[in-house]
């Protein structure tokens, strides 16, 4: 897959990873559809700014029709307020599923047919190491990304037939302003050897999804998947 000829659609645009995302795609030559829930955030010049919510499928759909000729689609939207699964806000905890999980499904909804009749192209969902490892105060978001790894893995086999290409990025610590007020909040400490820097997964990620990998993982959750086995 070629990214440079590649039209892409990138959520959560705005900020973080995502502004990452379209700015690497800007300098490779990509044409970019930057959409965000705040649009007039996205001040990245050359790009199509899309108003966007991940979690109301009517939005998605309506994104779909203005981004018709898309064929890589990055779910990079996200956000990680729930708290705890016990004692946290039932609210939050349905909000922070809404938005990784059922945010990602309406978005590979609405854009799996665009991909298909653009001859079938990638989707890129950005899930997380706490998937597979989490901590205190961080488990509503964990359950979320890992129910979003399920996702991911189920509409591969879905998509399939159509020729669409279905990644996941599946990173540890990223040093994001939501991740340092974290880590302040909760007085967590962040080992900076596993701290990535969000233009360095980006480009990471688009050059793995270039070479056509299913699975793009960092040295902490290489680390953290061995694991699993134990």
């Amino acid at each position: 897959m070629e990214i440079a000829t590649s039209t892409v659609v990138v959520t959560g645009a705005n900020r973080g990873l995502g502004r990452a995302f379209v700015t690497e795609l800007v300098r490779r030559g990509a044409k970019v559809y930057a959409a965000a829930r705040r649009p007039e955030l996205v001040d990245i010049p050359g790009v199509t700014v899309l108003a966007l919510d991940v979690t109301n499928a009517a939005s998605a759909t309506a994104a779909a029709e203005k981004a018709a000729d898309a064929d890589i689609l990055i779910n990079n939207a996200a956000t990680s307020a729930g708290g705890n699964l016990v004692t946290g806000d039932l609210a939050s905890i349905r909000d922070v599923m809404n938005t990784n999980y059922y945010g990602t499904l309406n978005m590979v909804r609405a854009f799996a047919p665009v991909l298909g009749r653009n001859g079938g192209g990638a989707i890129l969902n950005v899930l997380s190491g706490a998937a597979w490892e989490t901590v205190p105060g961080n488990t509503a978001y964990a359950a979320a990304k890992s129910a979003q790894w399920g996702l991911t893995n189920g509409i591969r086999i879905e998509l399939a037939d159509q020729g669409t290409l279905v990644s996941a990025l599946v990173p540890g610590l990223i040093a994001t302003e939501t991740l340092l007020a974290f880590a302040a909040e909760h007085d967590y400490p962040l080992p900076k050897e596993d701290l990535n820097e969000p233009e360095y997964l980006a480009s990471m990620a688009l050059d793995r999804l270039a070479a056509g990998d299913i699975e793009i993982l960092d040295q902490s959750t290489i680390r953290m998947k061995r694991a699993l086995s134990r």
